[in-house]
């Protein structure tokens, strides 16, 4: 912690005077040797804490590269923010380990897991199926499948109906899911792992249909980080295959989307118009989501005291169409095509710098909590669970996760197949 706070000290000062370059590459530094930190002290590579250490600290970083020209000097208050938000994860982590924590980190399995095959496997089946269904009745209702539109830049953004497009994105849990049968021991039986893989293939071409790269990313993330949390450890083999596989479908999708290389240059106006765009895409993706939430702490007039975080019941219950002013809170970005924020960014839209602070202080507490069980998990939708956290803590810089709808949405699913599988283990 010491020497990212000198770290941190250090990049605002070269950042205000404008060394920017410096500025980046001390975070980035800092960022690598805190996940390196944990790592070996813990032998986990997707040690939580490691996780949120290396994408949250290395995507400021990023950001203070400032190679966009929509990119501007943060205020002192969001370079507070930033530290708060860091501090308050990192601190309560490290208490808690310090009070509560083992070194049996990776423990003896439970001997019961075995008896989770068949359970694991019904979930997985009746996921895909109801996801097709969902996938299906969308496409018949709204006549068109993304993918197959032309010309349309933001035709995904469109293709949904209420509540429904929640049940037919959830075939991203599946992969995860179909890890988890295998290592479960499923390979005994031919004619079910058939068709478990195709479940997989078939939940993974529903995002491509869809034309949704988030979708795509996060079901393979969620199959590898599932893996990792089994294992205990990623082959390098597998992170080469994840790349494979990966970089082609996201091109694809890319050009699908009609998101071609004019079009996000124009966007993203880069200092360096040579930059090649598959440099410059993933870059603003990150860099641009920090500037997002300056443009909050610069511009918002006044706070919403919890209402924003709070969006996931709004819109879960049905509530945002009943009392639409709930939801009626602008979104404060730099530019209207550019509008994923960080994980804080609802945080102090609701109560500033102790908001983001205290959210900090819950999810580095939560961190602790899943990293303390991961070598003791009675229950082997754990695995799937820690997973989906470790996701949203590797994406910190992407979005505001727990005011999403879609994120509760998951974790009550996984929660819902946790029980099916307790009871039906025995």
């Amino acid at each position: 912690m010491i020497i990212y706070f000198i770290c941190y000290v250090a990049g605002f000062l070269f950042a205000r005077f404008g060394y920017d370059r410096i500025s980046g590459l001390l975070l980035i530094l800092a960022a690598g040797y805190l996940y390196y930190s944990d790592y070996r002290k813990s032998d986990n590579l997707i040690h939580l804490r490691g996780l949120f250490s290396a994408f949250w600290v290395g995507g400021q970083g990023i950001a203070c590269l400032k190679l966009s020209k929509l990119q501007t000097d943060w205020s002192y208050q969001t370079w507070v923010c930033f530290f708060l938000a860091f501090l308050g994860f990192w601190m309560t982590f490290e208490i808690l380990q310090r009070r509560h924590g083992r070194s049996d980190l990776f423990g003896v399995r439970n001997r019961r897991y075995g008896l989770a095959v068949r359970p694991v496997y019904q979930c997985l089946v009746a996921l895909t199926l109801v996801s097709l269904a969902a996938f299906i009745i969308e496409a018949i209702s709204l006549g068109y499948v993304p993918l197959l539109v032309k010309g349309v830049p933001h035709a995904y953004s469109e293709f949904h109906i209420r509540g429904l497009h929640y049940f037919t994105v959830s075939c991203v849990l599946v992969p995860g899911l179909a890890v988890l049968y295998f290592l479960l021991g499923g390979s005994r039986n031919r004619r079910r792992n058939a068709l478990v893989i195709g479940m997989a293939v078939l939940s993974i071409l529903i995002p491509i249909f869809c034309v949704s790269r988030f979708q795509l990313v996060f079901a393979l993330l969620l199959a590898l980080f599932t893996y990792a949390a089994y294992q205990k450890r990623i082959e390098p083999l597998h992170l080469i295959g994840m790349v494979i596989v990966l970089i082609p479908l996201y091109l694809l999708l890319t050009v699908a989307r009609s998101h071609d290389v004019a079009y996000l240059n124009g966007i993203f106006e880069m200092k360096n118009s040579n930059i090649p765009i598959f440099i410059t895409q993933p870059y603003m993706y990150i860099a641009n989501n920090y500037e997002n939430f300056n443009c909050l702490v610069e511009a918002l007039p006044t706070h919403t005291f919890g209402i924003r975080m709070l969006f996931p019941l709004w819109a879960l219950t049905g509530l945002k169409f009943l009392f639409p002013y709930l939801v009626s809170f602008p979104l404060y970005v730099n530019k209207a095509e550019l509008t994923t924020v960080t994980m804080f960014y609802d945080a102090y839209y609701d109560f500033g710098m102790i908001g983001v602070l205290l959210f900090s202080c819950i999810l580095g507490a939560v961190a602790f909590y899943l990293v303390d069980k991961l070598g003791k998990m009675r229950n082997p939708i754990g695995y799937l669970c820690y997973g989906q956290i470790a996701i949203y803590f590797v994406l910190s810089f992407f979005t505001t996760w727990f005011s999403n709808p879609t994120t509760w949405f998951y974790l009550i699913l996984t929660g819902l197949i946790a029980l099916y599988c307790a009871w039906n283990s025995h």
